[in-house]
């Protein structure tokens, strides 16, 4: 009887001790795997005319997604044309001057050399030929002005992206430094993170990451998952910020870092918060010094 009690503890403790080793492991932290958590931030360009007036159109709602040189706005534009129409005419008669003083001066040059026309006269012609010619150079170059000017009463968009602020209506007079809207591009879209110090010597540029959203995939019931490379190591230690949640104290010094995302998509947003995972051993190919 005493053989069955000690065999029933023996079998016991050894349950006991397996259930504690699967804990142990279970709980035990893979130094390989470095888990970091960050927000998504996406670049945003205030966009506005190069010249003042009056708003003529606005092509493009809040949420509207543009493309690279898609026109968004437009100014009234009939100043500006208009400045440029009477450069062309301005430029048509200087051109006939210059060309009249030139042939003039030819007819003479050779009476100039040999004393027919006096030295006075002379002077006059060349002069003539030289300020015609000067009056045509200057108005080409104010032409290419009013036509830039004229150029920039539209705003085209210079990326991909979507337009998150319409600032300004239709109708509202504007200044070349006003905004009329705020575009949030596509790409580059990148997660700031933050690392500590006695990790900084794990990481380095390039090297893959794997990054999760807190958003469900309605497709696979799983977070979603993106895939990126860390693109920045800042040189600089700072204080950890007080958005970033570490087990440590928030005195202590981190190193801030960008992982770019590879496969963007229009699920990714501003502020965006996410978990980045980061094989600390990697092939050489999944990587690049």
């Amino acid at each position: 009887m005493n053989h069955k009690k000690i065999l029933i503890v023996l079998i016991i403790l050894i349950l006991i001790l397996a259930v504690v080793i699967v804990i142990i492991k279970f709980n035990k932290k893979n130094t390989n795997i470095l888990t970091l958590y960050g927000n998504i931030e996406i670049r945003q360009v205030d966009l506005g005319f190069r010249v003042e007036g009056r708003v003529q159109k606005l092509l493009k709602e809040e949420g509207d997604e543009v493309k690279k040189g898609e026109l968004l706005a437009v100014l009234d534009d009939i100043t500006y044309r208009a400045k440029y129409e009477k450069s062309l005419e301005d430029i048509k008669l200087y051109m006939a001057q210059s060309e009249n003083a030139l042939a003039v001066y030819n007819r003479n040059f050779l009476l100039c050399s040999d004393g027919t026309t006096s030295e006075v006269e002379c002077d006059e012609l060349l002069r003539n030929k030289k300020e015609t010619q000067a009056k045509l150079a200057a108005e080409k170059k104010q032409n290419k002005i009013y036509k830039d000017d004229w150029d920039n009463t539209k705003i085209y968009a210079p990326n991909d992206g979507i337009i998150t602020t319409r600032i300004v209506e239709q109708g509202a007079v504007v200044n070349m430094t006003t905004p009329v809207y705020t575009l949030s591009l596509n790409k580059p879209v990148w997660i700031r993170a933050y690392i500590s110090e006695k990790d900084l010597g794990n990481i380095k540029y390039n090297m893959k990451a794997e990054v999760l959203t807190d958003t469900i995939d309605v497709k696979t019931g799983k977070k979603k998952k993106y895939m990126g490379r860390i693109g920045y190591i800042s040189p600089v230690a700072e204080f950890t910020p007080k958005t970033v949640q570490t087990q440590e104290l928030r005195t202590d010094l981190v190193y801030r870092i960008r992982v770019y995302i590879d496969d963007t998509d229009k699920y990714l947003r501003q502020g965006m918060p996410t978990t980045i995972i980061i094989n600390l051993i990697q092939d050489k190919n999944d990587s690049r010094d």
